[in-house]
């Protein structure tokens, strides 16, 4: 059994009307998917994880025509839940059939970074792996990047989902740098100039990664990842 981690970017006729509100507007950060189900043919229940303005959210939300009804919940100032009953559109079927047709089990959370571009990992036979990446590129018009593919190990699945875009960004420029290395081979200031901050926020915003990567490592949860 094969994983595929990869981030996909949509032509604008296939996104969600949230999902070019969070590449469009400065209110969102990110969307995390966590779970969803069928109710019905036609309606799909949702839970989502939003760091951004929960007002604003709000806003854009009730505009929705495929929206049946939806919920927030705040987690602090910074982030919600979003539980969601909408109908399907073909948009949504475009995409989704993909993965329907190749027996392809998705793997939350579903990723959408502040461009409106989806991180997903995928589950399956190598061939319907590559089979699906041919058939988003050729058949949906769809963008892929392919990030990781091997073999499948829940134990060390993906643990980056939860951090801010800034937070990755930090995680990987220090890696690439040496910073994590052993012996270390960069400095925390040569991190912050390579981000172009001060070392007291590239300082911040690695520690509030590591404090998430450490308690998702271990199956915790997570008090202190939410600062950007």
């Amino acid at each position: 059994m094969r994983y595929l981690h990869a981030r996909l970017d949509q032509p604008e006729w296939m996104r969600h009307p949230m999902q070019r509100f969070l590449a469009r507007a400065t209110a969102l950060e990110r969307v995390e998917l966590r779970a969803w189900n069928l109710s019905r043919e036609d309606v799909q229940l949702a839970l989502f994880y939003v760091v951004g303005d929960i007002e604003a959210y709000r806003d854009r939300i009730e505009t929705v025509e495929a929206v049946e009804t939806y919920a927030l919940t705040p987690v602090d100032g910074e982030s919600f839940y979003s539980y969601v009953s909408q109908r399907y559109t073909d948009a949504d079927e475009a995409f989704f059939e993909a993965f329907s047709a190749l027996r392809l089990v998705v793997v939350p959370p579903l990723v959408y970074d502040g461009a409106g571009r989806l991180t997903v990992t995928t589950v399956g036979a190598s061939e319907a792996l590559a089979r699906l990446v041919e058939t988003l590129r050729e058949d949906a018009e769809v963008d892929v990047e392919v990030l990781e593919i091997g073999d499948y190990d829940r134990r060390h699945a993906v643990v980056t989902g939860g951090l801010t875009d800034r937070q990755f960004e930090a995680v990987r420029t220090a890696t690439r740098l040496g910073y994590y290395a052993a012996p270390r081979a960069a400095s925390l200031a040569g991190v912050a100039a390579e981000l172009g901050v001060a070392e007291a926020t590239a300082s911040e915003l690695l520690r509030r990664a590591e404090s998430h990567l450490m308690a998702r490592l271990v199956g915790r949860t997570d008090p202190d990842a939410s600062g950007k």
